[in-house]
């Protein structure tokens, strides 16, 4: 129930800039996974999940994670934490698959861990694209 004549607030209050900074410096982090796993003989699942930039990004969104609660940014840390962790359940999914079949499976299993090598692209891609905009994730 509102007063007559009072406005209501943004109850999102602006972060700091050195969050939104270190948000790009994470997004760029694992950017830097991913473009070492297009250009080296690592794969971009391999780079992104093993890569000390993204293991380095990871760290930095659970340090840094509790500044960020009721912004926006929060969103960012959670997709960005999300991204991770999803990706490697779904790459042990592929493993389990491989072993599961006596690796017959490894031929087949290079497809699904394509698509999770450009789900992380995306994931990434979409979330620094984003953050440029000043909007957070909503998913």
């Amino acid at each position: 129930m509102s007063v007559p004549g009072t406005r209501i607030l943004d109850a999102s209050p602006e972060p700091p800039p050195s969050l939104v900074t270190l948000t790009h410096v994470i997004y760029g982090l694992h950017a830097l996974s991913l473009v070492i796993g297009l250009t080296t003989a690592a794969t971009v699942v391999g780079a992104f999940l093993f890569g000390w930039p993204s293991i380095v990004a990871v760290i930095l969104n659970y340090v840094k994670r509790g500044e960020t609660r009721g912004t926006w940014l929060e969103s960012h840390f959670r997709w960005q934490i999300r991204t991770f962790w999803f990706g490697l359940l779904w790459v042990a999914l592929c493993g389990f698959f491989i072993v599961a079949t006596f690796g017959i499976g490894f031929l087949i299993a290079w497809l699904p861990l394509g698509i999770v090598g450009l789900w992380f692209i995306y994931r990434i891609a979409k979330g620094w694209l984003r953050l440029v905009d000043r909007r957070p994730m909503y998913a």
